[in-house]
């Protein structure tokens, strides 16, 4: 039998056990890339540029993590005659002598018969805050309490994750870690897939908040017990409003310098009163929507809505407070009985001939990289190749407020993936190498690792 301080010692000797072995199947050891030390020249690609769309026989040309032209022959010292297919990529980028002499001491990359395409960015996604899902004390994702606008997902945020790699390899370069929960849940942040610390990892964006609209999981057939689940709703959205009216109230104490006691969460919540913030609103339902639009007319906040799945059947009124959504349904079946199969599938073409400016996102933590096999199956179903491409890339980064991701263009972050073949198709992929900010990185996993190891079965 153990002694008091025999049981303290073993259970002390049992935590440092397990945070031992945590950290060693809860960490990657692909080693982040270092910083290229000079030009990067990539020639005679086919550029999926988003802004001016495919270029073909085209050049781009990265230096400092920077795209610095995009154009034919940018090696070339002369200004060269601009064809139809490379008149809008000269524009964007015209070989200048400097451009030209830079070009030519770069490192050159041959990219003939290869695609480049921008670094995808995964939208509402929970990677590197749950390693496994079934396991309580890898799941970072939540915290208790209905209202908790001051927590930060990017504190429990893992860079070290054995999911990162396995994702990135799919053309995911940035991520926007998202927290859960019930309510007002915190803030996200905007990460890379590959860094040291979560301060390498951060890239800065404005203030996102996210709250969760109440809803009713699974009505009850039973009349008593669905009468609970509408007094329950009622409830907690009357929780919602109280919260943001006491917010408001702190706000106003504050200009007028008549704060007695700080309190964190309103403290928290100034940028979105300031208009510096957005407010992301998970909602489905077409009432969840009318319910976090009048919200945001009492107060003026930026909303995105995330969800989306009727965001379509409310397209004035998303306007009318200049809204976008995010939508995270495209591979899910129809939430009514009487909906049509592929419903889910066609809303993002539904978003865009409503004119609701969109992204596509896909709300989980590993299974995340079937980003753009959600996007290549919107063409299916009425996007073009294009708009599918934008909506998982300059899209996405126009709603994080980002200006300068999501695009091969100049004065763009040199994300980029190079590929043989569509990345919107699974089975044609063929993504060659990576890079974030001009730097390739490894594109081992734990994937490949295992598939290596039992071929020498």
């Amino acid at each position: 039998m153990f002694t008091q301080s025999t049981k303290h010692a073993y259970s002390l000797l049992s935590v440092v056990s397990a945070c031992i072995v945590s950290s060693a199947v809860y960490a990657h050891d692909m080693l982040p890339a270092p910083k290229e030390s000079g030009a990067v020249l990539f020639t005679n690609a086919t550029v999926h540029s988003v802004i001016h769309g495919p270029l073909v026989h085209t050049d781009v040309l990265v230096a400092d993590g920077k795209i610095v032209a995009v154009g034919q022959k940018l090696a070339t010292p002369a200004p060269i005659e601009t064809t139809n297919t490379t008149k809008a990529a000269t524009e964007a980028g015209k070989p200048s002598s400097a451009t030209a002499v830079l070009a030519a001491n770069a490192v050159v990359i041959d990219a003939t018969n290869k695609h480049i395409y921008p670094g995808l960015i995964a939208l509402d996604t929970t990677m590197g805050l749950i390693e496994i899902e079934m396991m309580r004390p890898s799941n970072d994702a939540y915290e208790v309490g209905f209202i908790n606008p001051q927590l930060e997902a990017i504190t429990a945020f893992n860079p070290d994750s054995e999911i990162i790699p396995t994702v990135r390899v799919n053309g995911i370069t940035h991520a926007q870690i998202v927290p859960q929960g019930d309510g007002l849940a915190g803030q996200s942040a905007l990460v890379s897939m590959d860094s040291w610390t979560i301060e390498d990892a951060l890239v800065k964006t404005n203030k996102q908040f996210h709250l969760y609209w109440p809803h009713i999981r699974w009505m009850s057939s039973d009349a008593d017990k669905r009468q609970e689940h509408l007094d329950d709703l009622s409830k907690r959205v009357d929780k919602v409003h109280h919260a943001f009216a006491d917010a408001h109230r702190y706000q106003m104490a504050l200009k007028a310098e008549k704060v007695a006691k700080t309190d964190l969460r309103w403290q928290a919540l100034t940028p979105l009163f300031d208009g510096d913030a957005q407010l992301f609103v998970h909602a489905q339902s077409q009432k969840q929507i009318e319910e976090a639009i009048a919200l945001s007319k009492i107060y003026g906040f930026k909303i995105v809505i995330v969800g989306g799945y009727d965001a379509w059947r409310l397209a004035d009124a998303l306007r009318e407070v200049n809204a976008s959504v995010i939508y995270t349904q495209t591979l899910s079946l129809p939430k009514r009985k009487d909906e049509p199969i592929d419903l889910a599938f066609k809303i993002p073409a539904l978003l865009k001939q409503a004119n609701i400016p969109f992204a596509l996102g896909f709300s989980s933590d590993w299974n995340s990289r079937n980003l753009p096999f959600a996007a290549g199956q919107t063409v299916a179903y009425g996007l073009t190749k294009s708009q599918a491409l934008q909506s998982i890339t300059l899209d996405a980064a126009k709603i994080l407020d980002i200006d300068d991701m999501g695009a091969i263009a100049v004065g763009f972050r040199a994300n980029m993936i190079i590929a043989t073949g569509d990345i919107l198709d699974p089975m044609q992929a063929a993504i060659e190498s990576i890079y974030i900010d001009g730097r390739k990185i490894d594109l081992n996993n734990r994937h490949q690792q295992l598939y290596q190891k039992y071929l020498k079965r």
